[in-house]
């Protein structure tokens, strides 16, 4: 028996030594193996299969994950894939120890070989001290041999995990060459051999095995790794990237299941895209990625977005505030229970390099948690210098985190950054800063509801009755009970959705998302087509490989929006000093240098929506307008002041013949407001508005209602609000905008209210 295994092994050998010979490519490579003191050759696969076509085959069913490796693949070659969450230190294995005995001058040479080995046998781990006959023995370290040995742990990639089970992972055992080939966070494909080690207790050999896994060969696979393209798919994509429109299509595509929130979802689509990675000489990097935070109150679907770009990205991880540590998200040292070696392991932002970490309940977490990830936002790797480790681990991912404000509902007498209650160093890492509110407005919770119910009542093709809706499948197409497979009750679908034979596309197939008579919104909204799941994520794909490059006109308007933003916030300051303006409490975010690369990045994201190779002009006025947005709310104000006019001017003719006098209604407040001067720092906002903490409005000429206030000796709401956010100033005895009529009114009411007490000439809080 082991002849005949001696003489196949010897056959096998020569088999190769010939085909080795015969090909003057491998005969270079050898000679550079040679140079470089190297032991490994790595041969084509399609080369050998033409050798012998019998021997080489493809792995099949061989080729598995860490959770379809079992019991029968024991013993033979497999080819895994995962993403290595742990790594050991490297130590050496003595191979061939030398031993001289003084006595008799002889030198003796000891082979050691354990169940990891190659060899079939293992050798005996005794290390000799005595030769035969009793003699002392010194160990002759130069010239012994040693190779290198590490330990990874390797985790079945977590967008292919299912949901509700814990990863598995298994142990690979890296030799010679193959250490330090790979980092932690890095996805990986291992070619090895499978094997079962027996554990002792005790002197006790026990029934449980470990396995693990000997790596013949380990490759680093490619982190852009996609879905595949037809030719369909290419011409549709170079159709609609085309389009004047494409952005606002790729925006309504974004989470069709929430209502409004355009600002929010064109943010979201431009961190999936994100911008342009640059790497200076000086060793330096700018980051191409996009952070956001989404800061309001309940009930918001902050956490719906961050479900649905889970289910979009090409990869993504989650994880929650109250449930992660610092160490848990950036990377930790451990000690193995069993060997006692301390092994780096990495944590989800690692795990989610080239990729976004979706954090919910950002504000459960502990400011030391919180200081842990800044060098990670910023520069996109973590630094490890702790128990004798010294290593960097690359952390290039977006975050996307949810939260809520200080005192669990926004509170808008405060100003935003008391709500938000983060440090500056951290907001500043955030490009985007989103305050969103529940608020009670009629309109808004009818079109909010009519949209929701519009979910609720209807049910896709092929789904029960009763089942949950899935996130992912709120916009397919939906019938209320025809035949699915009939087509009965169904609308048309278009051109581009029909297979060369007329049928019907797959899901995965179509392009647009078609959508019943009865799922259609209202005919208030002009456009209201949307992109398939499938499709948006084969279209943000190829956006996210191109590199437009910045114009000179595009650059011209990114700096002087920048200019414009630093100069603001330094009158803001000299006017703060001196008791002046105070619209810098209305303010949400920071304005330091990191502006600029956030007005950079985004309009670079916006040239990939477009498909551009260039930034435009239009590219750097959208990113102009979101970070307005952001900071001022500016834009949100100024359509809304139109919208209110517009509104005005179609209701003035009806309401002055319905009623004469009606200048007292509400209807006239826009005219009301059109003798206050809008500019890009001072934007009247709403009452609930979290960004109108502010003196902007109480400024002197402002007021159109003081002579009624100063004749009746009443005061309005609105002013009565206003006057609250001033009472620091007519301390100070600085300019408050209020007649002494007014302010008597107003303390009058606020001691109504029980708020103060109200003496002949002092004023006593409650």
């Amino acid at each position: 028996m082991d002849f005949t295994v001696d003489q196949s092994l010897l056959e096998s050998e020569r088999e190769f030594l010939e085909f080795l010979d015969e090909t003057d490519e491998y005969k270079d490579r050898i000679n550079a193996l040679i140079t470089r003191d190297s032991v490994r050759l790595i041969i084509n696969i399609n080369d050998l299969r033409r050798e012998n076509p019998i021997r080489c085959k493809s792995f099949g069913s061989k080729h598995v994950t860490p959770r379809t490796l079992n019991a029968s693949l024991l013993g033979h070659m497999v080819c895994l894939e995962g993403i290595v969450t742990k790594a050991s230190l490297i130590k050496p294995k003595v191979v061939c120890s030398v031993h001289y005995c003084p006595t008799t001058k002889k030198s003796i040479e000891r082979r050691y070989a354990d169940l990891t080995s190659l060899e079939a046998y293992p050798s005996s781990g005794v290390y000799p001290t005595k030769d035969d006959e009793g003699n002392l023995l010194e160990t002759e370290y130069g010239l012994s041999i040693y190779q290198d040995h590490q330990s990874l742990t390797v985790q079945e990639m977590p967008e292919t995990a299912p949901a509700g089970q814990l990863p598995r992972s298994v142990d690979v055992l890296l030799d010679n060459d193959l250490v330090d080939a790979v980092q932690p966070g890095d996805r990986v494909q291992v070619i090895g051999q499978y094997r079962c080690l027996p554990g002792k207790r005790n002197g006790y050999t026990s029934a449980s095995f470990r396995t693990v896994l000997i790596a013949n060969n380990i490759q680093s696979l490619s982190k852009e790794s996609g879905p595949s393209f037809s030719d369909k798919d290419i011409s549709m994509m170079r159709l609609i990237s085309k389009r004047n429109d494409v952005v606002s299509l790729l925006t309504r595509s974004i989470a069709p299941s929430i209502y409004g929130h355009d600002q929010i979802k064109r943010a979201i689509l431009l961190l999936l895209l994100g911008g342009v990675e640059r790497s200076l000489s000086n060793g330096s990097r700018i980051r191409g990625d996009i952070n956001v935070l989404l800061m309001g109150d309940p009930s918001v679907a902050k956490s719906q977005f961050l479900r649905f770009v889970l289910h979009v990205a090409h990869r993504a991880i989650a994880t929650t505030g109250r449930g992660s540590s610092g160490v848990g998200l950036t990377a930790a040292v451990t000690t193995d229970m069993e060997t006692g070696e301390r092994n780096l392991e990495a944590g989800a932002m690692v795990l989610a390099d080239r990729g976004i970490v979706c954090i919910d309940e950002f504000d459960k977490m502990s400011d030391i948690d919180r200081t842990a990830i800044h060098e990670v936002m910023e520069q996109g790797r973590v630094t490890i210098a702790k128990a004798g480790i010294q290593a960097k681990l690359n952390a290039r991912c977006s975050v996307l985190a949810a939260a809520n404000p200080v005192y669990g509902r926004y509170d808008q007498y405060k100003t935003p950054m008391e709500n938000i209650g983060l440090q500056d160093s951290l907001l500043s890492r955030f490009d985007l800063l989103f305050i969103v509110l529940d608020k009670a407005d009629p309109e808004s919770d009818r079109a909010v509801a009519e949209h929701v119910l519009r979910i609720h009542r209807f049910r896709g093709p092929g789904e029960q009755e009763g089942e949950a809706l899935p996130l992912h499948n709120v916009a397919r197409l939906l019938t209320t009970g025809a035949d699915p497979l009939s087509g009965a009750g169904q609308e048309e679908v278009e051109d581009e959705d029909l297979g060369p034979d007329g049928s019907r596309r797959r899901d995965e197939d179509q392009v647009y998302v078609q959508q019943s008579d009865l799922m259609k919104p209202s005919s208030r909204v002009r456009s209201n087509d949307q992109l398939t799941v499938k499709f948006l994520q084969k279209y943000l794909h190829v956006a996210r490989q191109l590199k437009p490059q910045l114009t000179k006109e595009a650059a011209s308007i990114l700096a002087e929006k920048y200019c414009d933003l630093r100069a603001q916030e330094a009158a803001e300051g000299v006017g703060r000093i001196g008791g002046g303006d105070r619209s810098r409490m209305r303010r949400t975010q920071p304005i330091t240098a990191r502006t600029l690369e956030t007005l950079i990045r985004l309009a670079t994201a916006h040239a990939k929506a477009r498909m551009s190779k260039t930034v435009t002009k239009k590219d750097a006025e959208s990113a102009v307008e979101l970070v307005s947005f952001v900071l001022f709310k500016e834009v949100l104000e100024k359509r809304r002041k139109r919208d209110r006019a517009a509104a005005g001017d179609d209701e003035s003719g009806s309401d002055n013949e319905a009623a004469g006098g009606a200048q007292d209604r509400p209807a006239q407040r826009p005219a009301k407001r059109k003798a206050v001067v809008d500019t890009p720092s001072s934007v009247v906002p709403d009452s609930d508005d979290p960004y109108a903490f502010h003196d902007d409005a109480a400024a002197p000429g402002t007021s159109t209602s003081a002579p009624n206030a100063a004749g009746s000796g009443t005061l309005s709401t609105d002013r009565l609000r206003q006057l609250s956010t001033v009472l620091t100033s007519i301390v100070l005895g600085q300019s408050s905008g209020f007649t002494n009529a007014e302010i008597r009114a107003g303390l009058e009411a606020m001691h109504a209210d029980n708020r103060i007490m109200l003496t002949s000439d002092d004023v006593w809080l409650i």
